[in-house]
């Protein structure tokens, strides 16, 4: 085997190495499968599920990745981990540099319909304020979204 074959065999290892530890696609798709869920068995049922908090929206495996549901008024309508913040109006929270990312997620999905936000947020596992971006989208006058850590 040549050296320039190797060479090509490593660097598509290590490009599938370092794709299949990007959590953001699988945060994507979090999103969709709940937002298909809530097409399918309705809204309610969607939050029955995520508020559980270790439901089918709730995913453990190497990165904690879960669902969170917002009205338009920036209203918690659920949220995996933190059940306490169910029905807390959050729309005039900001990270540390001062930025309103909630509202951004929100007026995002008004406007494009999905689409990814990034701010600053404190990392449970770290617990230090970290760079983290969330994809959202839009389902009948509610947010849907979930974040990952950069």
């Amino acid at each position: 085997m040549s050296l320039r074959s190797i060479l090509t065999i490593a660097t598509i290892c290590l490009a599938g190495t370092l794709q299949a530890q990007d959590p953001k696609p699988k945060a994507q798709a979090l999103v969709k499968e709940a937002v298909a869920f809530a097409k399918k068995n309705g809204k309610e049922a969607l939050l029955k599920e995520i508020n559980q908090g270790q439901g089918r929206f709730h995913v453990k495996s190497g990165e904690d990745l879960y669902v969170f549901v917002y009205d338009m008024a920036g209203v918690c309508q659920a949220i995996g981990f933190q059940s306490q913040m169910v029905g807390v109006n959050r729309w005039g929270v900001k990270d540390p540099d001062g930025k309103f990312f909630l509202q951004e997620m929100i007026n995002l999905t008004k406007t494009k319909g999905s689409g990814w936000v990034d701010y600053k947020y404190p990392n449970p596992k770290s617990g230090k304020i970290e760079a983290k971006t969330s994809y959202v989208e839009s389902l009948d006058g509610w947010m849907v979204g979930c974040g990952v850590y950069k």
